[in-house]
């Protein structure tokens, strides 16, 4: 017979522990153990904690300029370089490179106003870069370079001479902080050119050239020396050297077009106007001096449609340019189309609305951009404008047009600011006999 066990009845039975379930509190306590301590070496990330932002290497934005630069896209390269100051404004370096990269952008600008503006920017930034590293050599060699470049006369800046002599100083100054510089002894030289110093100019490019041939900025300016001694060949050369270097600087690929149609070879020079056209336009970058410079060199071939053609495609480009109106102008004059001359100075010196324009570019007013264009100012760039429209003016005057009445103001403007010039005086002098002959 079953028996069964006999409960107590008065007091309380003894639980026996359970193996597994001590077991498993001691994996739960020694799994929150090992998560603790991952938490405090974060190896783990907490949950909830806002997504971590990557940083961009400050170097990256330095590859990336340089890569720009080397392309030919000048604009980008100044955005990459002035996102690696602002990640770094402490930096002398980027602030020179910067500085020297906003010169030469310059070259893309045609306005006068603009381009003054331009350098005068990359003035700022090498005046931090002293103001950072006030004994650096190389920041010193940049700002000549810089103060080179806006003391250019033909950009009208009252101080120019002031300017070109501080640029001297500072070349000269950074070659006594480091004698080795050879970017400061090439500035140096393209300094001398402009004050008319070409032997010691010569001297110093070679120099420079002995101690570092692959630098563009030694190629060019050993480029832009012999040009100024007349060498064109040597010129194209070292231009060539220089494309050689930086493939994609529009600017140099001019120069060595310009030399080539001085020494009148006109199919090498429609080569280089055409490379700097279409280099431009792989870069999205709408430039109408290329082919400026391809009407100048049909106009002295005889090819004075082709030149229409092409001064009239690169004011499309940038249709409320009136300094590009101003060129188209130029080209009608010596292509002997007076008639088109007329309102292209018009819309150049006293500005005319986008009507006119689009006429005067020969545009699609449903296709093209109808834009209203806004006068140069009377300046050094702009003076061959006023001059030679009030030639044209007085040339074609007669009495039912009543062009003399405008070209005399023109001229009276032109007498008021440049009455100590015997060159610019003769020809002002000149029209206004003519306008005289009509009673004016």
């Amino acid at each position: 017979m079953y028996i069964p066990e006999r409960k107590p009845l008065f007091r309380k039975p003894k639980h026996q522990a359970n193996p597994f379930r001590i077991a498993l509190m001691l994996v739960i306590v020694m799994v929150m153990l090992m998560t603790l301590r991952n938490l405090n070496e974060g190896s783990i990330t907490p949950m909830f904690l806002p997504t971590a932002t990557p940083t961009r290497i400050m170097a990256s934005y330095v590859e990336e300029a340089n890569t720009y630069f080397i392309a030919g896209d000048l604009e980008n390269a100044i955005g990459a370089y002035q996102r690696a100051v602002s990640n770094d404004p402490g930096n002398s370096d980027l602030l020179a490179e910067l500085a020297r990269i906003q010169v030469y952008s310059s070259t893309l600008i045609t306005i006068d106003e603009q381009r003054v503006r331009r350098l005068q920017e990359a003035l700022d930034t090498i005046n931090q870069a002293v103001d950072v590293a006030p004994e650096d050599s190389m920041v010193h060699a940049v700002k000549a370079f810089v103060l080179s470049w806006l003391s250019a006369p033909n950009l009208g800046l009252d101080n120019w001479e002031a300017l070109k002599t501080q640029a001297e100083q500072e070349a000269i100054y950074a070659l006594q902080l480091d004698s080795q510089n050879t970017l400061a002894l090439a500035y140096y030289s393209e300094i001398l050119v402009d004050q008319q110093k070409w032997v010691q100019a010569d001297q110093n490019i070679r120099q420079a050239i002995q101690r570092d041939p692959g630098l563009m900025d030694v190629r060019r300016i050993n480029g832009y020396v012999q040009e100024s001694l007349g060498n064109y060949s040597q010129a194209i050369g070292e231009y060539q050297e220089a494309i050689r270097i930086n493939p994609n600087l529009t600017f140099i690929y001019l120069r060595i077009g310009a030399n080539y149609r001085a020494m009148e070879q006109y199919e090498a020079a429609l080569d280089y106007f055409d490379r700097a056209a279409r280099i431009n336009e792989q870069l999205g970058v709408n430039d109408p001096i290329p082919y400026f410079s391809i009407a100048t060199t049909y106009i002295q071939q005889g090819q004075f449609f082709s030149a229409g053609l092409n001064a009239r495609k690169g004011l499309n480009f940038d249709p409320d340019n009136a300094d590009a109106f101003g060129r188209l102008g130029i080209v009608y004059h010596r292509s002997r189309n007076y008639e088109g001359a007329i309102p292209a100075f018009e819309c150049a010196i006293r500005g005319c609305p986008a009507e006119q324009g689009c006429e005067v570019r020969q545009c699609n007013p449903e296709v093209d951009a109808m834009v209203e264009v806004q006068g140069l100012p009377l300046s050094a760039g702009t003076v061959d404008y006023y001059l030679t429209y009030g030639a044209v003016l007085a040339g074609m005057h007669r009495p039912i047009n009543g062009y003399c009445e405008e070209g005399m103001q023109i001229l009276a403007m032109i007498r008021r600011e440049y009455s100590s010039s015997p060159i610019i005086m003769q020809n002002v002098i000149e029209s206004e006999n003519i306008c005289r002959n009509y009673g004016y």
